[in-house]
């Protein structure tokens, strides 16, 4: 009988370890990127190169007419980033649970220092302000949102009243804000992704895009059947919000496509039951429960390659860019993990008209990922309306880079 369990154990073991190398080999092999140190210091190479461009080969590789340079370090995780009404930048820090200020009071291109704002949070990740009239800072936390009293000139925040209460455990824990201009502006939309990688959920507010009043009150549904959308943004044309969209994993390296998707009132996105542009997903409904299509549910925007992980995005304001950008969208793509071989670790340019319709696309940075692995994530993307700065948060080497397009130098450049 004792050899009869311990033959059984032993199958059962081997059989688990061969089951265990066949999953991460098909999905899993290209982890590594994500996980492990980089080779080497982007910011010690981004500070070389800007100290002198000739004495070091820098890895990223920019649109041409862009020059790079390090806004602050030493940040931890950086991830969502704002400006206040004084243009001082905020940035959350999910995993020390504080929002930061980055002031810059010299303008010259490098923050001064980083102030703790507020702390003591869950994995504040959203950001947002909200000027009518007195400005009011609102930070997503894991479990919750909440509005708070915000002094610009000595960069404190105290918290004043939760206005939503949302899921917190497994799953997708980013919660991401974004205020619709004119005249929706009184309502809150946050994102909230799901608590698997594809499932009926239980919790109602999971999946969806919710809305709560400026001042709190009841939470409702915006948009629903989207598993992750990390990061929205406003068109500045149309006013309607876009998001990115991460797509579920274990499906190949090739499936589902990533998304970009215009979120508009009511609409249902398709998860779990569909992606992209209305593709039934056969592995979770074999039985073909929920038909995908309109008006039942709506298509992505544009795909994005599977598992390039896309997060911050961002618009060319209209004024002041040159033509040549006017339109288009930024995005950066946070890289793979469930691949074979690693995708994204980038910026991606989309080529839109005035409606957003689109027209192409380009790399606009990469060499962040190379063959020993990546030294960099891009997770947030801010492009200001004076014409020259783009920044963007890399929450892996936990910098804040200051892109800028030459021939428009400060007085220190």
């Amino acid at each position: 009988m004792k050899k009869a369990v311990f033959t059984l154990t032993l199958l059962c073991t081997l059989a688990a370890l061969i089951w265990g190398a066949v999953f991460f080999w098909k999905h899993l092999r290209g982890i590594r990127p994500a996980l492990t140190s980089p080779s080497r210091d982007i910011a010690a190479l981004v500070e070389k190169a800007q100290a002198d461009a000739a004495s070091v080969d820098l890895p990223l590789q920019l649109l041409p007419g862009f020059s790079i340079s390090l806004f602050a370090k030493g940040l931890e995780n950086p991830r969502v980033m704002v400006l206040d009404s004084n243009s001082t930048m905020l940035v959350s820090i999910p995993s020390k649970g504080r929002v930061v200020a980055l002031p810059d009071q010299d303008r010259d291109g490098i923050a001064d220092r980083a102030v703790t704002v507020i702390d003591g949070l869950k994995g504040p990740h959203g950001l947002a302000f909200r000027c009518a009239p007195e400005c009011r800072l609102y930070i997503a936390e894991e479990d919750e949102v909440n509005v708070c009293s915000y002094d610009p000139k000595n960069l404190k925040a105290v918290k004043l009243k939760k206005i939503a209460g949302l899921p917190e455990g497994a799953g997708h824990v980013t919660r991401t804000l974004l205020f619709l201009p004119a005249p929706h502006d009184d309502r809150l939309l946050i994102s909230v992704g799901s608590s698997c990688n594809v499932c009926n959920e239980d919790d109602w507010r999971r999946s969806k895009i919710l809305s709560v009043p400026a001042d709190g009150g009841k939470l409702s549904v915006f948009a629903s059947g989207l598993r992750n959308s990390v990061f929205m943004t406003v068109h500045p044309r149309t006013g309607k919000a876009w998001a990115t969209e991460m797509g579920r994993d274990l499906l190949g390296d090739d499936l589902p496509p990533d998304e970009i998707n215009i979120i508009e009132q009511g609409r249902d996105y398709g998860w779990p039951f569909c992606f992209g542009r209305n593709v039934h997903d056969a592995n979770f409904d074999p039985s073909r429960k929920r038909r995908c299509g309109e008006p039942e549910t709506f298509p992505s925007h544009i795909d994005v390659p599977a598992h390039s992980a896309p997060l911050g995005l961002a618009f060319f304001p209209e004024g002041v860019w040159p033509e040549e950008f006017r339109n288009d969208l930024l995005v950066a793509f946070h890289g793979s993990w469930n691949r074979s071989v690693p995708t994204g670790y980038k910026i991606v340019r989309y080529r839109l008209d005035s409606e957003g319709r689109y027209l192409g696309t380009e790399d606009f940075i990469t060499g962040w990922l190379t063959k020993e692995g990546a030294l960099g994530r891009p997770a947030d993307i801010m492009v200001l309306p004076e014409g020259r700065t783009i920044f963007i948060s890399d929450d892996k080497a936990g910098v804040i880079y200051r892109l800028y397009r030459k021939g428009t130098k400060t007085k220190h450049e």
